[in-house]
């Protein structure tokens, strides 16, 4: 693997154009809400970060918190818009409160830093992403309405830490897009950048470019791209004035390992790398200064021979442990972080409960992990043990139409 200054799906997508993301491996404002039934339920803050002292950890808040899905709903089988819940903080229960109705295929949700707005992608050809307000008072949310992203198919989305900015990853077209956000009302404007992966090459299978993700680096000076199509990560620095990307770096995985989610050790000195088509975890060195990312050797997801189409990785923000899904092997892998987070130690693997897990979240107090389980149409639910990272089922599955993603607060 190499690293180089200046410079998805492994399945790609068919010759229709028509993403095939979706099962391998304007909008309207309506709003349907159970009769009776709050959205958000008052109840403590979330608890301090968990540790790897159980006696150390405050109580769990007592009342519920909630809970938003996203899901497909240009798919058979699918939602019809975002979906709407709480889940209890101590047992992991999910409850039904209701659906942001004519949303469409909000396959990845977002929540901004101050908690008042929501984002979502519009997974669709003609790209857009979507701004959600987030009522104080525990009212529903509202539409605050929707922009094109200037690619096609965006599948993934994060908010600068700044609150400024957001950034939409089209995977599709394989380009990346910047969004400002108004600090009042946290609607959304015009893009003011769009930088499109033409260099280097697509990996082997790969018909271009396919932007999977963008996130900010911990220390917020640069932003990093992950391209399954070119196995590559890109780094950029942001103009925070402007919502101008200059690209800074780039670091190329094997050919054919189909990088697709990246997230960052809390020392911001490592980051981990879940590559979805040749079935590995890749730990990455990264320098804050440069935004440099250096990809070390691909270590195995304990799931067997074959390709188990890896999803997301997370990791605990006390850096002791770090999980990964796997979709095809429909489970849950757990690791060590060792050696300051410059080393992995692949502990075991649990069944995720369920059939294709998509997306895996904390709960912010990280007492609970949640999974969207795409063919199953189900979110299962973990308790994590702060001492020993294990992961153990709680409660039944919450029936839910395809879940892609599950966003608890």
């Amino acid at each position: 693997m190499t690293s180089s200054a200046g410079r998805g799906r492994g399945t790609g997508v068919s010759r229709t154009g028509v993403s095939r993301r979706r099962f391998v491996g304007g909008v309207a404002a309506g709003l349907t809400a159970a009769a009776g039934t709050a959205l958000f339920t008052a109840g403590d803050p979330p608890s301090a970060q968990a540790g790897h002292h159980p006696e150390r950890q405050p109580r769990p808040p007592r009342t519920a918190r909630p809970l938003f899905l996203g899901t497909y709903t240009s798919e058979e089988g699918g939602g019809t818009g975002i979906g709407l819940g709480s889940y209890h903080p101590a047992t992991g229960r999910i409850t039904a409160t209701g659906t942001v109705a004519g949303v469409a295929d909000p396959s990845y949700l977002a929540l901004a830093p101050s908690g008042r707005t929501l984002y979502a992608v519009n997974e669709q050809e003609q790209g857009t992403v979507t701004a959600l307000a987030l009522p104080p008072d525990g009212a529903p949310p509202t539409v605050l309405g929707s922009r094109p992203t200037g690619g096609a198919g965006p599948c993934h989305l994060s908010v600068h830490p700044s609150g400024r900015w957001l950034l939409s990853a089209n995977y599709l077209s394989g380009s990346v897009a910047v969004h400002p956000i108004d600090q009042d009302s946290g609607a959304l404007g015009e893009p003011t950048d769009l930088v499109v992966h033409s260099s280097p090459p697509p990996g082997p299978g790969q018909d271009g470019p396919h932007a999977h993700q963008v996130i900010t680096s911990p220390d917020g000076g640069h932003l990093l791209a992950v391209d399954l199509g070119n196995d590559t990560v890109y780094t950029y620095r942001l103009d925070a004035s402007a919502g101008k990307l200059t690209r800074v770096s780039y670091a190329t995985l094997r050919p054919g390992a189909g990088p697709r989610h990246l997230t960052f050790h809390p020392s911001g000195a490592f980051a981990y790398l879940a590559n979805e088509v040749d079935n590995t975890l890749v730990v990455c060195g990264y320098a804050p200064g440069s935004g440099r990312l250096t990809p070390g050797e691909p270590q195995p997801t304990g799931t067997g021979d074959g390709t188990s189409y890896p999803a997301q990785v997370l990791v605990t923000r006390d850096g002791g442990f770090a999980y990964l899904a796997n979709r095809g092997h429909n489970s849950l892998t757990r690791y060590a972080v060792e050696a300051g987070g410059a080393r992995l130690r692949l502990l075991d693997t649990v069944p995720v409960g369920g059939d294709f897990p998509r997306q895996i979240a904390f709960s912010p107090d990280e007492r609970l992990l949640f999974a969207a389980n795409q063919k199953s149409g189900a979110v299962t639910v973990f308790s994590v043990n702060a001492g020993t990272g294990a992961l153990e089922r709680v409660g039944e599955s919450f029936a839910a139409p395809m879940p892609v993603c599950v966003l608890p607060m």
